[in-house]
């Protein structure tokens, strides 16, 4: 009988999700198994590095638009939690780097970071995970397919600003968004990461158990802080130039407003509830993200 336990790797973990993971994955799983890869370049990369490292976690670098450290970084892994880039410009390239490195390397098994609905989406940023998603079939390496939903987090960093304004703006219209926390998603990811189970060639749809609108949102909003808080549903255009005229990069203005809109097609909602069952456990209800939003760090 085989004695050999598994290596499992978390890329990106110097990222909010990979930190998340690593952290949930050392619950369980004995630190002498983890490896965690950083950016060389990545300023916090030292501090966390080191941290890790005090865990007992060894820390390689992996930088995916340098194929030769990727080469390096995955020796030996026999799973590893692959992060989709967040470069939207040359995502494509880094993942295609990744996959490769991966196949030469043997890895056992990828799990792959993708968006919910990831083949159907109408997202623009599903383009690139279907992308990827084809170049992990067409690879040869064993794979599983996480379709994160929404993160509940990327509403609750608007909140200060909403409540200056009193309003809260978006263009998801009547759109139900079954968004979760990002520790939900983390927990997710360790228990694939950490299973028993051969999970090879699954695809899990990711989203929160319960669903609401953005108008519900401001409704809460209001509620919790004991302030009037409306919403205000735009047209795409209309709500992606105020995004730009608040501060925000125009890539990442037009990545919120597509979103938006993409969400009151249905494109942030699902009900099978397979990331519940992944983590054995409710997923966090949006209210009480809001709530922690509200105390402040």
């Amino acid at each position: 009988m085989s004695t050999h336990t598994p290596r499992l790797l978390v890329t990106g973990a110097t990222g909010q999700l990979g930190r998340e993971v690593l952290a949930r994955l050392l619950d369980t799983v004995p630190a002498s198994r983890i490896v965690a890869t950083v950016r060389a370049r990545h300023p916090a990369g030292s501090v966390e590095a080191a941290r890790l490292s005090s865990h007992g976690v060894e820390v390689r670098v992996a930088d995916y638009d340098q194929p030769d450290t990727l080469d390096d970084a995955f020796a030996g892994i026999d799973r590893m939690l692959f992060v989709s880039s967040n470069d939207l410009s040359v995502r494509r390239t880094q993942h295609r780097n990744v996959i490769e490195a991966a196949r030469r390397a043997e890895v056992g098994l990828v799990a792959y970071t993708s968006v919910l609905h990831a083949d159907t989406s109408p997202l623009a940023l599903a383009a690139d995970h279907r992308d990827t998603e084809a170049l992990l079939r067409a690879s040869g390496v064993p794979f599983v397919v996480l379709r994160n939903g929404w993160y509940t987090e990327n509403y609750m960093a608007m909140v200060p600003a909403v409540l200056a304004r009193g309003t809260m703006a978006g263009s998801a219209g009547a759109g139900r968004i079954a968004s979760a926390a990002r520790a939900d998603y983390a927990a997710a990811a360790a228990a694939v990461l950490s299973s028993a189970e051969d999970l090879t060639g699954r695809i899990f749809e990711l989203a929160g158990d319960e669903a609401y609108t953005l108008a519900e949102l401001a409704e809460e909003l209001s509620r919790q802080s004991g302030r009037s808080v409306g919403y205000a549903d735009l047209p795409e255009q209309e709500y992606r130039a105020m995004l730009i005229e608040a501060g925000l990069p125009q890539a990442l203005a037009g990545l919120l407003s597509d979103s938006d809109a993409a969400a009151a097609r249905g494109a942030l909602f699902d009900d099978n509830r397979q990331l519940r069952a992944l983590i054995g456990r409710p997923t966090t209800p949006m209210p009480a993200s809001l709530a922690a939003a509200l105390r402040g760090p």
